[in-house]
């Protein structure tokens, strides 16, 4: 069922890519009335824009279902294990090794800062 859905995702993807590649700008319309002869179009003298419109709007939703469908599987799918989680370890501190570094013995209240 997942790798149909996911066959199905990705057609719908490709053809909602090459249908919106296909649209016409709101400027194109504008040489029609200088008569370069765009207003004769396939779709009739409306436009196109009905048209592809409601196929954008009808193949986005699609595509939006299969995105929510095909997330919503992969959740289900998804299992931690508690081989993969373990538990904290404690890790044992030792005592400090000796350095070259002086320690410092006063603490930050028996310091005098001068006003």
């Amino acid at each position: 069922m997942e790798n149909f859905i996911l066959i199905f995702h990705f057609l719908i993807a490709v053809v909602l890519i090459g249908l919106i590649l296909i649209q016409q700008g709101k400027g194109a319309e504008a040489g029609a009335s200088f008569g370069s002869g765009a207003s004769q179009t396939v779709f009739g003298s409306s436009g196109s824009w009905n048209f592809f419109s409601r196929m954008t709007a009808i193949l986005s939703t699609i595509f939006f279902v299969t995105s929510i469908s095909l997330a919503v599987i992969a959740k289900n799918k998804t299992v931690v294990d508690s081989v993969l989680l373990p538990e904290l370890e404690v890790i044992p501190v030792e005592p400090a090794l000796e350095t070259d570094l002086p320690a410092v013995e006063n603490t930050v209240e028996e310091l005098e800062i001068p006003q």
